[in-house]
């Protein structure tokens, strides 16, 4: 009895390393994921930055001359806010050296905010505790800690690097990938990629313009309250709320100690700022932002917001809206048409 083509033997070995290779892939998926997350958000950025580097070459420019352009810039406004940044944080370090006496002998009054928290929540044992018997954990703990921030130091490298490669690159990429679609489909999918590559530009300048936003606002907050160093901290809340879901309550928690420095009402007064300030930006502000710059209801951009961060985080917050509009864009140039003539 010969064996066809259409035995089940050959069927049942194709059909096992059809299961095989795809779980092969798989693992290798899961393994390199952490690099595919880095790798696709320098791609991301780099997108986003396309707009400037080609109307810079529109008007003259060699394409390196224009990356090298728009990454200088942002690298001047990175450098000009860490250089803001650095002599401020050395004075309050070294005024908060200098007030800890006071505020050791607050802690042991209980007529003070301090004292009272501390009777209530026994902070002054706490750390005593913690110091004493906790010696190895908090080692440990300072290990950790210096692991996290040398891995993100580390990641935010990698994703520097790779986009502006990327962006050195991106038309070779496009076109390389073009030549991967056929002939009579080639002209159709460049259109819907150029299309695509408009809504993630689009979402970066609208996350830029809700960024200026929160500066502003707080910058005005914070002269209104003679907060210190109201300009610095304003910038830093533009600077972190780019990073969507904790962004701005990183910013928040920042400024509040800020304004303690002031007194303890200011600071309350300011932390319901932040939360006031937070549900405007994102059931307001960013809904109908990015309704106009990706062109999504503000519905959708909030319902994707929320399930890219629950998918996978910061990462996913943040890119979310470009894939949502993405996938928005395909299924009503492609399928829905398809759909219409079947």
């Amino acid at each position: 009895m010969t064996r066809t083509s259409r035995s089940p033997f050959r069927i049942g070995m194709v059909g096992a390393a059809g299961v095989g290779l795809t779980a092969g892939l798989a693992a290798l998926v899961f393994t390199a994921r952490n690099m595919l997350v880095l790798i696709g958000l320098a791609l991301f950025f780099a997108v986003g930055l396309e707009p400037a580097v080609a109307s810079l070459v529109r008007r003259g420019l060699a394409r390196w001359a224009a990356v090298a352009a728009v990454c200088a810039g942002i690298a001047a406004l990175v450098g000009g806010l860490i250089a803001a940044a650095i002599p401020p944080l050395i004075a309050q370090v070294a005024a908060f050296r200098a007030a800890v006496p006071l505020y050791v002998r607050m802690l042991n009054d209980r007529s003070s905010f301090l004292g009272g928290l501390n009777e209530r929540f026994h902070l002054q044992q706490s750390v005593e505790q913690a110091l004493a018997g906790g010696g190895s954990g908090l080692v440990s703990g300072v290990f950790g800690a210096g692991a996290v921030v040398v891995d993100a130091v580390v990641s935010t490298g990698v994703v520097v690097v790779l986009t502006v490669y990327f962006l050195g690159s991106l038309p070779k990429i496009r076109s390389a990938f073009h030549q991967l679609i056929p002939r009579s489909r080639r002209a159709r999918v460049a259109q819907l990629g150029d299309e695509i590559a408009t809504r993630v530009s689009g979402y970066v300048l609208g996350n830029l313009l809700t960024s200026l936003v929160a500066t502003v606002l707080t910058y005005i907050w914070l002269l209104i309250f003679h907060v210190p160093y109201a300009l610095l901290l304003a910038a830093l809340v533009g600077f972190l709320d780019l990073i969507p879901t904790i962004g701005s309550t990183l910013a928040g928690v920042v400024v509040c100690l800020g304004a303690w420095t002031v007194s303890w009402p200011v600071a309350v007064a300011t932390a319901g700022y932040f939360v006031v300030y937070r549900l405007f930006e994102d059931y307001v502000l960013s809904p109908k932002v990015f309704s106009r710059a990706v062109r999504m209801s503000p519905v959708a951009t909030l319902v994707a917001v929320l399930l890219g961060g629950a998918l996978l985080g910061i990462v996913g917050a943040l890119v979310a809206i470009p894939v949502a509009a993405g996938i928005q864009l395909v299924v009503r140039e492609v399928v829905l048409p398809r759909l219409d003539e079947a």
